[in-house]
């Protein structure tokens, strides 16, 4: 009954602090209206999400989140260099990262953290859904990035959302 009413409890949480972050309020109603939002948007959407959202560890997804803002703002020094730089000296660079994932949400969570990682780009999920072809603005290693992103943010995401 409760998947029913509250068919995801945590992104409606989320959804209620995003809404009061843009509200940039705190007040009675303002708090109300998010929590109804996050319950509605979350209630609307759990047709279209086939499995459950199971956190098995917490902290762990914590310090992913720290992680990934760190890695998101010292990449965003490294590109304004490489943009000062002249453009002979990048190093542009394809690269298959195989993927020990198997959930659509923890594929999805990896492919949109490489994404959001200025200098990174996320392009192609092969149809056996084993690899994930990935651009690299600027690469010097290869293999030295695809272990990176092994782990640095695929073994944390492995954790939360696939437990052994």
């Amino acid at each position: 009954m409760r998947h029913r009413v509250l068919p995801h409890p945590l992104v409606a949480l989320a959804l209620g602090v995003v809404w009061l972050l843009l509200a940039n309020s705190v007040a009675p109603g303002q708090i109300v209206l998010g929590l109804l939002l996050g319950w509605s948007i979350s209630l609307f959407a759990a047709r279209f999400w086939p499995e459950t959202l199971r956190i098995h560890r917490p902290l762990i997804l914590l310090r992913f989140i720290g992680i990934v803002l760190v890695d998101i703002v010292l990449a965003n020094v490294v590109v304004a260099w490489l943009i000062i730089r002249s453009p002979a000296r990048r190093r542009p660079v394809f690269v298959q990262v195989p993927l020990a994932l198997r959930s659509d949400l923890a594929i999805s969570v990896l492919a949109n953290t490489i994404c959001l990682t200025p200098g990174t780009v996320s392009s192609r999920l092969s149809l056996d859904r084993r690899y994930l072809l990935v651009h690299a603005l600027d690469a010097t290693d290869p293999d030295a990035l695809v272990a990176t992103i092994k782990n640095r943010y695929e073994a944390p995401l492995r954790e939360v959302f696939e437990p052994c």
